[in-house]
């Protein structure tokens, strides 16, 4: 769960300093700011010292920022720019937890090219309710069970012919078909979930 920062008041503005490469790595996530409030965001670049994430919602420079994001989790900071979709951020770690990031950044990164598998064992989470809906454009429905799901998305086993890229709502939430494997589908959320949502007792 996002926690709210104890001190409200603006820092000094942090200068970003480029010592660690950037990597394109792209992952869903939520913020927020020090007002309290949250907000979907998705990156665009990370570094081990800091990330650019394209968000609705931009900080002042200098203010505190928490963000949880897909397959890294929860990251602290501090605003140093506003760019036109975004902004970017400083990265607040200790040295042996930026060690781990920094190993994480680069499998992530390498993932795609190099055709590896996704590594879900900490960000999949198995429903203690199964049972779901998935609602097509036409409101058609049709029962499923969902297998798994995390912030981004979810697979489910059903035995109907979705097609790729189609619109759905599984259960609530808005997504669309982006996979199918053996026995299923895989649906990506139009908006990640909130991360303090994320447990097995959450009906979509």
């Amino acid at each position: 769960m996002l926690t709210a920062p104890n001190n409200q008041r603006r820092a000094a503005a942090p200068v970003e300093r480029r010592r660690h490469q950037r990597m394109k790595v792209v992952l869903l996530g939520r913020y927020m700011l020090p007002n309290r409030m949250e907000y979907p965001c998705q990156t665009t670049d990370i570094s081990p010292g800091g990330l650019h994430v394209t968000a609705p919602a931009k900080p002042a420079t200098g203010d505190r920022v928490i963000i949880y994001l897909e397959h890294l989790g929860r990251i602290e900071g501090h605003a140093v720019r506003n760019t036109p979709d975004g902004f970017a951020m400083t990265i607040t770690a200790t040295s042996r937890k930026r060690e781990k990031f920094t190993a994480q950044l680069t499998w992530l990164a390498n993932r795609d090219e190099l055709g590896l598998p996704e590594d879900r064992r900490h960000e999949r989470v198995v429903p203690r309710n199964p049972r779901c809906v998935v609602t097509l454009e036409d409101g058609t429905e049709h029962s499923v069970r969902v297998i798994d799901f995390s912030l981004s998305g979810a697979a489910f086993a059903s035995d109907h012919q979705f097609t790729m890229g189609a619109p759905v709502r599984l259960g609530n939430t808005a997504a669309k078909i982006v996979r199918r494997f053996d026995g299923g589908y895989a649906a990506e959320f139009r908006m990640p979930l909130s991360a303090d949502l994320l447990d097995e007792n959450l009906e979509l």
